[in-house]
């Protein structure tokens, strides 16, 4: 870790020499002030991270100190000490953009925890930046749009598994971006001149997915009039995207397994070994825990892939994103449509901030798409929502009638939903409806005979 410098400043001498003195044996790089003018000073002219002011000085108060610096460099972190009687003054300054504050006199061990979580932030913070920097070099940064904590925390631990050979488990509800994430990762690793190769294990029966994965040679089977290379071969050097992980048939998981401990395979139909560097990013909706316990997904496979689990948290769970994904939709459908669209009205954004999202942001995605095809104006109001938001915006997330389901009933429902009103809005055209869902034609086409629905 690169040394981080604190500036202290305190027109009291023997409280600076006794922060100094501690600070500088923690490893810190330390500068001192003895006034809050020349504290402003030392922070312009220096890389500072953490400010350590006291409130009350007789040429510029810490609150003072706390506006003039964070103007110039709002990721200092500005710690305020104070005294026990103006507390008050304290959480004023905090309300101005402060840290956090301290009591005199100071207790080194509650400034040494504070000073740790400040460098962790710091740390957390920049990794990100770096991140989104080699994303924008390498890859369209689109779709993955930060703000809350929950979804930083995510893109770090992405970033940092990115830089290893490890396998990546993702986890999460349907829509939430698994697919995005994997793709992040492969682009900001040292793969990312490699092909990023994604198979969906839930839209191909058994056969047809180990051809899919292994490939097979001439013969193979009925049908398999020459041989070819399966989804490995191609991501040899770069990273293979399982996703529906939880779907694969158990036969399967043996090869898979095979692959993963010895790097090896064979074409369906052969017997020559094929060896390849692939590295596998997995991702399911489903639990993988309970399919364990009941014999459908093998223990030894779990392990092997889940190295590292990200665990994407649902849209309701990370309300921050909702209006800057909004305002990312809108731009980009308007691009599409050639609309000139400023935004949602209040009344429109209130109600989407309220619900739910079953969908996640795949479903917001196809309600901002839907609005900026109806909408008239210059601005979305409710009346280009979907109608059960406008007319049941308070409606609970889980009817009555599901709450004995588990959720992959609830999640079906959902998806059935979803595609019937994509298929009304398009009078049944399975190509455009996919597009709006956001899924391959075949993925639809999948899902309707499924469902028992093939026209």
């Amino acid at each position: 870790m690169l040394e981080k410098t604190i500036l202290i400043v305190d027109d009291e001498a023997s409280q600076r020499q006794v922060l100094t003195g501690y600070l500088k044996r923690k490893g810190y790089k330390v500068l001192e002030a003895d006034s809050g003018t020349k504290g402003v000073e030392m922070a312009s002219g220096n890389i500072v991270d953490v400010v350590l002011t006291d409130y009350k000085m007789p040429d510029k108060n810490g609150l003072e100190l706390l506006k003039e610096i964070k103007s110039r460099n709002p990721e200092t972190a500005v710690v305020v000490m104070t005294a026990f009687g103006t507390i008050e003054n304290a959480v004023e300054a905090m309300r101005e953009g402060a840290y956090d504050y301290l009591t005199k006199p100071i207790e080194l061990d509650e400034l040494d925890l504070l000073l740790q979580r400040i460098v962790e932030r710091q740390q957390l913070i920049s990794e990100n930046r770096m991140m989104r920097q080699q994303l924008l070099e390498k890859y369209q940064f689109s779709g993955i749009i930060v703000k809350s904590k929950k979804m930083e925390e995510v893109l770090n631990l992405a970033a940092r598994v990115s830089q290893s050979k490890a396998s990546v488990l993702i986890m999460g509800e349907s829509g939430t971006g698994k697919e995005l994430v994997a793709r992040t990762i492969h682009y900001a690793s040292q793969r990312n001149a490699k092909p990023f190769i994604a198979v969906n294990c839930a839209a191909l029966n058994e056969n047809l997915l180990e051809s899919e994965l292994f490939g097979h040679e001439k013969g193979a089977f009925t049908g398999a009039d020459k041989q070819r290379r399966g989804r490995f071969e191609m991501a040899d050097g770069g990273t293979l995207f399982l996703d529906e992980i939880g779907d694969l048939p158990l036969s399967t998981q043996v090869k898979l397994l095979r692959v993963l401990q010895e790097q090896t395979f064979e074409r369906v139909g052969g017997s020559q070994p094929i060896k390849v560097d692939v590295r596998v990013v997995a991702a399911t909706n489903r639990n993988l825990d309970q399919l364990i316990k009941e014999g459908k997904f093998r223990e030894d496979l779990f392990y092997r892939l889940n190295v590292v689990m990200i665990d994407i948290p649902p849209l309701r769970e990370r309300k921050e994103d909702i209006i800057p994904l909004l305002e990312f939709y809108v731009e980009k459908f308007s691009k599409e449509t050639e609309k000139k669209i400023g935004g949602f009205s209040k009344e429109a954004v209130d109600i989407l901030i309220k619900y739910d999202y079953p969908g996640n942001v795949r479903e917001l995605e196809n309600i901002v798409h839907r609005a900026v095809v109806l909408s008239r104006g210059d601005v979305i109001t409710t009346n280009e929502l979907p109608i059960d938001l406008r007319s049941l915006p308070s409606e609970p997330r889980i009817k009555p009638q599901e709450e004995s389901m588990n959720l992959s009933e609830r999640v079906e429902i959902l998806e059935k939903e979803m595609v019937f009103e994509a298929l009304q809005q398009t009078n049944g055209n399975q190509s455009k409806a996919a597009q709006i869902l956001g899924i391959s034609e075949r993925n639809l086409r999948y899902r309707l005979e499924k469902w028992g629905m093939k026209k």
